[in-house]
């Protein structure tokens, strides 16, 4: 895979997204200004669920990291990359996030559109990997679907997330199969819940950074 090849096949793949998913591109501006907020500049920063490196794109320009680790459990997307972003301050690690063997490494620790395709026991492990990750006082900001707290407004929220959709040139039918995987491919949770479970795996600190259509942005302190 060449160069051309590469960026092509990520703008693809990032643009679908866009058409999925409502101000994407807002995940990760929300992302640098929560972390610019913060009174130390980062030097070390996993991006969990990394993909075809879209967080790296704002992260990489915006702060002098010493280390960024893109980590992913798709061979493929880590290839794509590694190809955009290799460097000297830059490492690739091919792991589910279950499975994650960091311990007090990184200073942020980010997680978009990751943990919500797991359930129960297995997304309490997924976010205590990330809690283990971080250095003392790290932060772990991550981005999920959200389920509300009642199907009338489950049924209104999905309706207005497929108009989205085909307001955005999906087809009836590929937006129809998309919500069709609520709860049978993606299990989302309320925000309580998500809050919860950010403290019962040892986050000292636990908020909502961002909230739009059925997708919310988190932000926890270690």
């Amino acid at each position: 895979m060449n160069d051309n090849s590469s960026a092509f096949n990520s703008a693809e793949y990032d643009e679908k997204i866009r058409q999925t998913l409502p101000y994407y591109e807002d995940f990760f501006a929300q992302i640098i200004s929560t972390v610019k907020a913060c009174r130390q500049p980062p030097k070390s920063w996993l991006d969990v669920g990394c993909g075809t490196g879209k967080a790296a794109e704002y992260v990489l320009k915006s702060f002098d990291l010493e280390r960024f680790v893109f980590c992913d459990n798709s061979e493929e997307m880590l290839n794509i990359a590694r190809e955009r972003f290799a460097a000297a301050n830059t490492e690739f690690c091919l792991s589910d996030v279950r499975e994650l063997d960091f311990r007090n490494e990184f200073d942020v620790v980010t997680a978009v559109q990751v943990n919500h395709y797991f359930k129960g026991a297995e997304r309490e492990c997924a976010v205590r990997k990330c809690f283990e990750a971080l250095k003392p006082n790290g932060i772990f900001i991550s981005f999920e679907n959200f389920a509300p707290n009642s199907e009338s407004v489950q049924k209104l929220y999905l309706d207005r997330w497929k108009s989205f959709q085909l307001e955005q040139g999906r087809s009836p039918e590929q937006c129809g199969e998309h919500i069709g995987r609520y709860g049978r491919e993606y299990f989302p949770i309320t925000l309580s819940e998500q809050l919860q479970l950010m403290k019962d795996c040892g986050f000292r600190a636990a908020e909502i950074l961002w909230l739009s259509y059925m997708q919310a942005g988190f932000f926890g302190i270690k």
